[in-house]
C-alpha cells in the first residue's frame, strides 16, 4: 500500500517551478548571443538601444516596487526573478545589459564578440545544467555545481574557437571564464564575464606573443 506525501508533492513542486524560472531566465540569457551581429551592422544604433533598454527596465523596476505594474515588463520580470529576488529589485536585467555595452565599447569587435557569446553560452548553460543535472556541489561557492562549471568551460571554449580558431587562448579564455563563473558573485558576473574575457582577447597578442 502506497501512501502519499504532501511534502514530497510540494518539493516536487517547487523544484519544478525554480526549474521553469531558471529555464525562462537563462532563454533570454542566451538570446544575447545575437547581439554581436547587430554591433556588426550598427554599433552605434545598438548601443543606444540597450542603453535606453537599460533605463527603461530600471524605471519600471522602481514603478514594480512601489505597487505600480508596468505591463509586459513587469510580468517578465515577475516570470524570471529568483526566490532571492522577491521584493527587491532584480539586478540580473541591468548587470547584463551593462556587460554588452561596457564589452562593445571597451574592446575590438572581435573582443566584444567572444565576451559577449561566453556570457550567453557559459553562462546561460551553466546554471541550467546546474539546475538539472547538478549533484556534486563546489565547496565555498554558493551552491555552484560541478555539472555547471563543467558546462560553462566547454560552452565558452566552444564559442571562442568559432570565433577565434585559436585553440590556446579559447582555452585560457574558458578556464578564466568558468573560474568567474563558478565565484559566488550572484548577477554582477553578468558584468564581469564579458569585460573580462573581452579584455582577454584584446591583449592576448601579448600574453601569448
Amino acid at each position: 500500500m502506497k501512501f502519499f506525501c504532501p511534502e514530497a508533492g510540494i518539493d516536487v513542486k517547487k523544484k519544478l517551478t525554480s526549474l521553469q524560472k531558471e529555464f525562462f531566465r537563462k532563454t533570454i540569457h542566451i538570446c544575447t548571443a545575437f547581439v554581436p551581429i547587430f554591433l556588426h551592422f550598427a554599433r552605434i544604433p545598438v548601443i543606444v538601444i540597450l542603453c535606453i533598454m537599460g533605463v527603461l527596465y530600471t524605471i519600471a523596476e522602481l514603478f514594480r516596487l512601489n505597487g505600480v505594474e508596468i505591463p509586459l515588463v513587469s510580468d517578465i520580470t515577475a516570470a524570471a526573478a529568483r526566490k532571492r529576488d522577491e521584493n527587491k529589485f532584480v539586478l540580473g536585467p541591468i548587470t547584463l545589459v551593462c556587460g554588452i555595452i561596457l564589452s562593445a565599447v571597451l574592446w575590438t569587435e572581435m573582443s566584444a564578440r567572444v565576451g559577449i557569446l561566453a556570457l550567453a553560452f557559459g553562462d546561460g548553460l551553466a546554471s541550467l545544467a546546474g539546475k538539472t543535472f547538478g549533484r556534486v556541489r563546489i565547496p565555498f561557492t554558493q551552491g555552484k555545481t560541478a555539472a555547471g562549471s563543467l558546462t560553462c568551460f566547454a560552452a565558452i571554449f566552444c564559442s571562442a574557437f568559432f570565433v577565434m580558431h585559436n585553440t590556446l587562448i579559447a582555452l585560457v579564455v574558458a578556464c578564466a571564464g568558468a573560474f568567474v563563473e563558478v565565484l559566488p558573485l550572484k548577477d554582477f558576473d553578468n558584468l564581469l564575464i564579458p569585460v573580462m574575457l573581452g579584455g582577454l582577447v584584446t591583449f592576448s597578442p601579448v600574453l601569448f606573443a
